[in-house]
């Protein structure tokens, strides 16, 4: 019997599906294997200055040693004292670490619920302040890896304030840097409703780079998904994808507001927390829209704080009873903290808020220790996983799965990237520095094929 299929009468059939699988190529291109911080911390505009990291690491550090002074104590208060590894001293000791060198990853300069209203004259005020401030702080090397600001809806009530907001700000910190983005830069824009009001933040983009001389696409986004109706619009779909394809390319994430949202679905105060059902739906929602395209996902914030009831007066030291009732409060803030982050992680958030410095150290330590537990287990699969997919590449057989591969080396690429692993630690995975430095799956390949 000849041959049915060739490439005359299947010509036009192979065309609509190479054309096909272009587009889905496009729209999904993978995880990004660039850093992705592990927290945004919030701060309203009116307190930016330019050493806010420094300041805000400082007090977090004084806070972990005020509260927990050893690795046995900070591991009692965030339950990690009966943990499978002996990891207690470890991420003490790296928390520490990380607060002196590193102490805020992201830091979102806040005009809307941090800030609140304030009289037009205030708001224009503090948006050319921060601008300056970050200047200030870009030119003397104390930004975090990554900065940005927050700026209120593109509401009919609220557009005119937030883009003069916008304006402001960007016009201070571009001619205090004569024209430099910091690197990490980026506009968050809350409470989204339309696609339209995406689009009108990225035509802003296009004026402010025109006059500014900045490369095109160089202004970055993230979204805001606090509105049932983004989880599920008004036809039935979900409306992310919608806002994504509306930034043209300038979204950088994707970011869940649990107490605008849950207060959306008519969750009382009280039963408004991160794992709460509704936003383990709104999550999940969240991942299957986004999975692929390249656009990272941050979970929201505990709004339990590390701080303790009383105040000592200046110059005295509180008596033992009234701090035993500091510690047990801060105590019980970090450990719901800890389990928070914890939870994130398992459901394959890896970046969430933080609203205090006392959140500091115990966001670092849910992170290690989430880190630390899978390494060994993520470096064998890792090693087993590079071995036979080489093997298949240097047989000549068809291996299409690197997209768990690249998943796996982001896991040490995060790791790394946020100081919870070492290079050194990572090379169990029977990798190269030059290899995981690569950050690519798919170069590892090829380099041991070639």
């Amino acid at each position: 019997m000849p041959n049915i299929l060739n490439a005359d009468n299947m010509r036009d059939s192979l065309s609509r599906l190479s054309e096909a699988n272009r587009r889905i190529a496009e729209a999904y291109p993978g995880e990004r294997a660039d850093r992705q911080p592990v927290h945004t911390v919030y701060g309203g505009g009116h307190l930016m200055a330019p050493d806010v990291a420094q300041k805000l690491g400082a007090a977090g550090l004084n806070t972990l040693q005020h509260y927990a002074p050893d690795a046995p104590t900070f591991a009692r208060a965030i339950g990690l004292e009966h943990a499978q590894h002996d990891l207690a001293t470890p991420v003490y000791e790296r928390v520490v670490e990380k607060l002196k060198r590193e102490p805020v990853e992201d830091y979102r300069i806040d005009f809307e619920d941090g800030y609140g209203n304030r009289p037009d004259s205030d708001e224009d005020g503090h948006a050319v302040a921060a601008g300056r401030a970050v200047a200030q702080g870009l030119a003397a090397h104390q930004l975090p890896p990554f900065i940005g600001i927050r700026i209120k809806p593109l509401t009919e009530e609220l557009r005119a304030r937030s883009l003069k907001t916008l304006d402001l700000f960007m016009g201070a910190m571009l001619d205090g840097t004569r024209g430099m983005l910091p690197p990490g830069f980026v506009v968050t824009l809350p409470k989204i409703t339309a696609p339209e009001q995406v689009a009108t933040l990225v035509d802003a983009f296009e004026l402010f780079e025109k006059s500014a001389g900045l490369f095109p696409g160089s202004l970055r986004l993230e979204l805001m998904v606090e509105t049932t109706q983004t989880i599920i619009g008004p036809h039935g779909e979900s409306l992310l994808p919608a806002f994504v394809a509306a930034a043209h390319g300038r979204c950088r994430g994707a970011h869940f507001g649990v107490y605008d949202y849950t207060a959306a679905c008519g969750i009382t105060a009280a039963y408004q927390a991160p794992q709460h059902p509704a936003c383990d739906f709104a999550r999940h929602a969240m991942q299957v829209s986004l999975a692929g395209t390249g656009v990272t996902l941050s979970d929201g914030a505990t709004t339990i704080m590390p701080v303790g009831p009383h105040r000592a007066e200046p110059g005295k030291t509180l008596p033992a009873t009234l701090f035993s009732e500091n510690s047990r409060a801060v105590h019980h803030a970090w450990r719901v903290h800890f389990d928070d982050v914890q939870y994130s992680l398992r459901n394959g958030y890896y970046q969430g808020w933080d609203l205090n410095p006392g959140q500091l150290p115990t966001r670092y330590a849910a992170v290690y220790a989430f880190f630390l537990e899978a390494r060994a287990e993520a470096a064998s699969r890792l090693k087993s996983f590079v071995e036979k997919a080489a093997q298949a590449t240097l047989l000549g057989n068809v291996f299409d799965d690197a997209a768990t591969g690249q998943g796996l080396l982001n896991f040490f690429l995060r790791g790394i990237n946020c100081g919870a692993l070492t290079e050194a630690e990572a090379l169990a995975t029977g990798l190269t520095i030059e290899e995981l430095r690569g950050r690519s799956f798919v170069k590892i390949l090829k380099g041991r094929r070639g």
